[in-house]
């Protein structure tokens, strides 16, 4: 019996064609996996099996169809020619899958150990990262630790009240703070400080040397009282401490100094000296005035009764006035010494002090000598009604005008002024001379007692020791300008805020 070829015929045809769909469609699903992580080891080797399958699919099913049409033809010698090649390509495919697969284990443990490597870099990678958000976080805390710091010391340096100044060995100024500025009378925004030499503010230049042989020693100074000078010229007094900064190798070493201006405070303490060595001499004086003046009243009581018997042309009553003249200046001075130390109470009214000047003007305009001496004033109408005795304050400024008149001669200005504008609470009286003035010497004595540059016989020298203590006693205080040759300016300052609260 033969059986029909029509059947085997049509399933080969099927299924070389089936073949060759189902192996394409496994290279296309295995080729979307790869795309998606070609770094997937299962993917690739899937892939190399699908191509090589799909190589042996479509090289046998090709094969296949070519020969039932040469056979249908009747070209069994064409087959026979072509059936090598076929076989030979089918061949290769199965190699290609053979050595894919039996390589696949040695690529399978390549793959994990570079998977373990990528593994291990992705860790390290990941330590790196996280060491690098920590690090940008510590240097970002450092940073702003770092700023609040130096904005904390800088806000200190610029706030400080007092001087601090920075300066090398040689006394070359590296930084100055504002108030540093302000005490040397400079202006920050026009005065440039930077690389002047600290020697140039120094009354006496030669204390920078002590300063420096104090800070090698000690590597610091303590409390050095210095006088500085101010671009204008004046001096102020100062207390100075500074440490040595340790340096780096390439920086050169710089000196912080702290200054104090201590002006007011030696101001006051001379003050209070001052006023504790006139209460020391008002007692002496006052226990000396008091035995002194009863033995002079008798020796003027009987002076006044010899003079009664005798004739004005007489020789003893020549020498009786004499003796009479010379007791009652005694008596003045006494009575000099009796005002200065007696602790009376003062009667304080609330008073304009410019029509106080003016009776002190007029006063002084009849009881003395000044046809050729030009009194000048000028009044401040800020200047408002002070709490005063006007007894005292009178005898005050009279003695004041009395001394510049003295100080001018027979020829010469004075000049009287007020001025409310300075402080809100204080009023300065200024008198001012263009007369001999005084000598620096002198200037620290000019408020003691019995203390006077006039010649002898001219004054008792309590004048301005008696005005010192009835200014002070109002709350104020005495100031003197003077420059041999030049005049003096006496200022005398007093509060205005008992006046206000009075009123």
């Amino acid at each position: 019996m033969i059986l029909s070829y029509t059947p085997i015929w049509l399933v080969d045809m099927v299924g070389s064609i089936m073949m060759i769909v189902l192996s394409l469609l496994s290279l296309r699903l295995v080729s979307q996996l790869r795309r998606r992580d070609r770094n997937n080891i299962i993917w690739t080797y899937l892939w190399w099996i699908c191509v090589a399958l799909s190589c042996f699919a479509v090289s046998r099913s090709v094969g296949h169809i070519l020969k039932n049409f040469l056979l249908m033809a009747g070209q069994k010698t064409a087959w026979a020619a072509i059936r090598p090649f076929s076989g030979a390509i089918n061949s290769v495919m199965f190699v290609v899958v053979g050595s894919v697969t039996l390589f696949f284990e040695r690529i399978w443990d390549v793959y994990q150990l570079v998977l373990k490597d990528r593994q291990a870099v992705k860790s390290a990678h990941r330590e790196l990262l996280f060491l690098n958000q920590n690090l940008e976080r510590l240097v970002e805390e450092r940073t702003n630790a770092l700023s609040a710091s130096e904005y904390k010391y800088r806000k200190i340096f610029e706030v400080s009240k007092d001087m601090i100044l920075v300066a090398t060995r040689d006394g070359s100024i590296v930084n100055l703070n504002p108030s540093g500025y302000r005490l040397l009378g400079m202006d920050m925004e026009k005065d440039q400080i930077e690389n002047r030499n600290v020697r140039e503010f120094l009354a006496d230049p030669e204390a920078w040397p002590r300063i420096i042989a104090s800070v090698e020693k000690e590597q610091a100074v303590d409390n050095v009282e210095l006088e500085l000078l101010t671009t204008d010229g004046a001096r102020k007094r100062i207390l100075l401490g500074g440490s040595l900064e340790d340096a780096a190798d390439s920086e050169e070493e710089v000196i912080h100094f702290l200054v104090k201006d201590i002006q007011k405070r030696k101001v006051m303490e001379e003050q209070l000296a001052q006023a504790d060595k006139l209460a020391s001499i008002g007692e002496l004086s006052s226990g000396v005035a008091h035995e002194i003046n009863n033995p002079l009243g008798v020796i003027l009581g009987y002076t006044q009764l010899l003079l009664r018997g005798e004739s004005d042309a007489s020789e003893q009553y020549a020498d009786l006035k004499t003796i009479e003249k010379h007791v009652r200046n005694c008596k003045t001075i006494v009575e000099d010494l009796l005002s200065f130390s007696r602790k009376s109470d003062t009667e304080k009214k609330v008073l304009d002090i410019h029509r106080i000047i003016d009776d002190v003007l007029a006063f002084v305009q009849h009881h003395s000598n000044i046809e050729h001496i030009a009194i000048e004033k000028e009044y401040s109408p800020s200047v408002k009604p002070l709490l005063v005795d006007e007894k005292k304050i009178k005898q005050v400024l009279i003695n004041l005008m009395m001394n510049a008149i003295h100080a001018v001669g027979q020829k010469g200005n004075i000049r009287i002024s007020t001025d409310g504008s300075a402080t809100a609470a204080d009023l300065s009286i200024k008198v001012a001379d263009d007369g001999h003035g005084i000598e620096s010497r002198h200037l620290n004595k000019i408020f003691d007692p019995f203390f006077t540059t006039k010649a002898t016989g001219e004054g008792t020298g309590l004048g301005l020791s008696v005005s010192y203590g009835i200014v002070k006693n109002h709350g104020g205080h005495i100031q003197i300008e003077s420059q041999p040759g030049k005049g003096s300016v006496f200022t005398v300052v007093l509060p205005a805020v008992p006046a206000l609260q009075e009123i």
